[in-house]
């Protein structure tokens, strides 16, 4: 069956590359309207070992800035759970933008993927 809703592509695509190593802990970002969401998911044990959101943040500044600042707290949280290397799973949301935002935050924050 052709699916071509491309929103479900991107997902199936994404999905089928994060599979191949389920013995490093993914990380995961749901983006929203308003906030982001992320978390650090061992699949093996079926575990979360850092999450964060922007809710939580009290800093005024754009969403960009504030999906950066992110990205650097959940760096320093894995690093806490000695992570250093995870699988970026940005879902359905294209890498663009406050995720992109996001994955430069962790980048920097000391995080490869």
């Amino acid at each position: 069956m052709i699916i071509h809703d491309p929103k479900i592509r991107r997902l199936r695509r994404v999905r089928q590359k994060i599979n191949h190593n389920k013995g490093i802990p993914r990380l995961s970002v749901y983006r929203s309207n308003q906030h982001l969401w992320a978390q650090i998911i061992d699949d093996l044990h079926g575990k979360t070992l850092a999450s964060g959101n922007t809710k939580v943040l009290k800093t005024k500044s754009t969403k960009t800035e504030k999906a950066y600042t992110l990205g650097q707290e959940i760096a320093k949280m894995a690093k806490t759970a000695k992570v250093t290397h995870v699988r970026f799973d940005r879902g359905l949301s294209s890498y663009h933008g406050r995720v992109e935002s996001f994955a430069k935050g962790a980048r920097d924050g000391g995080l490869k993927f």
